[in-house]
């Protein structure tokens, strides 16, 4: 039954958009033609998703719409016998107490209002509000000392039918001293045009017209005594200068913005930029629901469209330009020539930007499908600043790649590199399947971490092509998990060579510091009277810089009875990468380790040997890992230090390296 009605419910509303449609056309509008037409799209995509049985969100369904203005019925000639007039309607004079009946009906509207919206009817609870805010401007003219006319004050809302939101009822009108027939109250302010004017031939005399129209409209409310009208018109009118003025020097002009007269044509050539702002959100509205629809009906319309071409991506599509007569031709700024065509490079950033928006767009969807919203509204936001990346770089300005935000994965994080030459397979199938899926996790990780340090270069190219091999490991990965769950035998397989050149970069450190990393000791000297498995060692070290009488020192902490020590300490030392001093000691000094035996309460601590670290591959590499000797003056002791220097990217040029694979094919047959 509950599907039953919302099926005739959606009948009845494809039938009104069809009529209002029908209606705009007929008026000229055609921006709520465009507007009907869409919801009428959507309409019948809810129709067809309740005919195969599937829930729709009924809070999604478009409202009713207006159908419109009927054609006006020809006037009466205007000698006709006032014998012939209806009489005329009472004014409320007589009323003994009109101020008490209106806040009466007043309150009757807020209160069904109210219990409308309750019972989940909105519609009607918007259009009841709508009609009770009217009597507000009633009951104040009414304390000015105006006569009102009751004759059109809208019925109890009980006896007002809800399929009437397109006929609703006007309030009680206001009759001015100086006329004769009433006018409505609830008018726009704006200047009442009894004759259309003239249609404008050139964009300046139709802003010219409009300004002329609201200069007479302040003028008139202020010898009637209206301050707060006039003022308003006032301000309109000043919009209009300012919209000259800024057409005349050829600067752009939000026309959108401009109010318009009622009566007044368009202005020449701007018909099709009715209602972009209206057109743009829709279209974004309908893009998600394409997709969410896609998405939904791919396993049950897979027969249906397996003759199709894919869909592709929904991407909202720009106004059109409009088209002005070549004597009437609106101004344009001069960089339009340079974003009509722009670099390669910027096609390749907008084509990231583009890819990486619409990755976070459907996992918005697939979040707020998973009742999961504050993960919905996370995603949403990151691809709200995409889209401002996206709008700087088609505008021609640079965009910093490394703060474009990381593709969406399951898990990121570290790995270690594992090499696949020697590996055998088991022959039980679990075992098969984990060590398959490890791989392929592997391999995915690999490629996360090669594009990410891409983008920090920069190198939009090799980032998407780096991406795109990351998504190829993932659906490998789904459908081998598919597989497993399904119970089929592992799939055929076998192992393909790859080569990439990446560009290492250290992207979690800033460009300010420089990490220092004592790993461990082999095999270090003991002092006269110390047995090598009672050593307690730990290392000092000395940076100088900035200088000399400023150098960094630190110390590990003490490994005790060993002479093996594992120290896995880090240390962070601060740099200016361009700083002359900070160049020189790279060239020269370097860092200096001393390792020492700790003394007791009554011996202080002796020194067991020296160690220098050179730091001159940090022009070209960002990773320096050396064992170095521990001396004893300049005679060797056997004994040997293990350290690390890490910067986040060399000081000249970059540190690229060749990495060679055994990249895991899996063939489709087996699957």
């Amino acid at each position: 039954g509950a599907s039953q009605g919302l099926h005739a419910l959606l009948e009845e509303r494809i039938h009104n958009y069809r009529e209002a449609a029908a209606s705009a056309k007929e008026a000229g509008e055609a921006a709520k033609a465009r507007r009907c037409e869409r919801g009428l799209k959507t309409l019948e995509s809810q129709l067809a998703s309740v005919r195969r049985g599937r829930k729709i969100n009924e809070d999604e369904i478009p409202p009713p719409v207006a159908l419109g203005k009927r054609p006006l019925a020809p006037q009466e000639p205007a000698n006709r016998s006032p014998e012939t007039d209806p009489p005329a309607p009472p004014a409320l004079e007589s009323d003994p107490d009109p101020r008490a009946l209106l806040s009466s009906r007043q309150r009757e509207y807020k209160v069904a209002a109210l219990s409308a919206k309750r019972a989940g009817e909105l519609d009607r609870a918007r259009e009841l509000m709508r009609i009770g805010k009217r009597f507000g401007a009633v009951l104040e003219a009414l304390e000015k000392g105006q006569p009102v006319d009751l004759s059109a004050m809208p019925p109890a809302p009980e006896d007002l039918k809800p399929q009437q939101a397109s006929q609703a009822p006007t309030a009680p009108s206001v009759i001015p001293p100086a006329v004769e027939r009433v006018q409505p109250v609830m008018a726009p302010d704006v200047p009442a045009t009894p004759v259309a004017p003239t249609e404008s031939q050139t964009v300046l005399d139709a802003l010219q017209q409009r300004l002329n129209k609201y200069r007479e409209a302040g003028i008139q409310a202020r010898s009637g005594g209206d301050e707060r009208k006039a003022r308003m018109h006032e301000r309109i009118a000043k919009q209009y200068q300012d919209a000259i003025r800024a057409h005349r020097a050829g600067r752009k002009v939000n026309f959108a913005e401009l109010p318009v007269p009622p009566g007044f044509p368009p202005i020449p050539g701007l018909e099709s930029t009715m209602g972009v702002e209206e057109d743009a959100v829709a279209a974004t509205l309908a893009a998600a629901e394409k997709l969410a629809s896609a998405e939904d009906s791919a396993p049950a319309d897979k027969d249906e469209d397996e003759g199709e071409p894919p869909a592709q991506a929904p991407v909202a599509k720009k106004p059109a330009r409009p088209t002005v007569p070549s004597s009437q031709r609106l101004p344009e700024p001069r960089a339009s020539s340079s974003k009509e065509s722009p670099s390669p490079s910027v096609r390749e950033q907008l084509a990231l930007l583009e890819a990486r928006k619409l990755q976070y767009q459907r996992a918005a969807l697939q979040a707020k499908r998973s009742q999961d919203l504050e993960q919905a509204k996370a995603y949403l936001r990151v691809a709200k600043c995409l889209e401002a990346q996206i709008i700087q770089a088609r505008s021609g300005r640079p965009i910093d790649l490394s703060k474009v935000p990381s593709p969406l994965t399951d898990e990121e994080g570290d790995f270690i590199l594992i090499h696949h030459e020697d590996l055998r397979l088991s022959q039980k199938a679990e075992e098969v399947y984990a060590q398959l899926q490890k791989m392929l996790l592997e391999q995915q990780e690999k490629c996360l971490l090669f594009s990410k340090q891409f983008m920090h270069q920069g190198n939009v190219a090799e980032t998407t092509r780096f991406e795109k091999l990351a998504q190829d490991r993932k659906k490998q990965l789904e459908i081998l998990q598919l597989a497993q769950a399904q119970g089929l035998d592992p799939p055929t397989h076998h192992f393909e060579l790859k080569t990439f050149q990446t560009v290492r970069i250290f992207s979690e450190l800033n460009s300010t510091e420089m990490h220092l990393i004592i790993v461990r000791g082999m095999n270090l000297p003991a002092p006269p009277g110390v047995t090598p498995d009672d050593l307690d060692a730990f290392v000092r070290f000395e940076f100088h810089y900035p200088n000399s009488d400023q150098a960094q020192k630190s110390k590990t902490a003490v490994v005790k009875n060993t002479n093996s020590p594992e120290f896995d300490q880090l240390f962070k030392l601060n740099i200016n990468r361009n700083h002359r001093g900070f160049k020189r000691v790279i060239q020269s000094k370097g860092i200096k380790f001393e390792i020492f035996h700790k003394g007791s309460f009554f011996r202080s601590d002796k020194l067991v040997g020296t160690a220098h670290l050179k730091l001159e591959r940090l022009e070209n590499e960002c990773e320096i890992r050396e064992i170095v000797e521990v001396l004893d003056g300049r005679k060797p002791t056997g004994g040997k230090l293990e350290v690390k220097v890490r910067l986040r990217e060399p000081l000249s040029g970059q540190d690229v390296q060749m990495v060679t694979e055994n990249w895991l094919v899996l063939e489709p047959r087996g699957l």
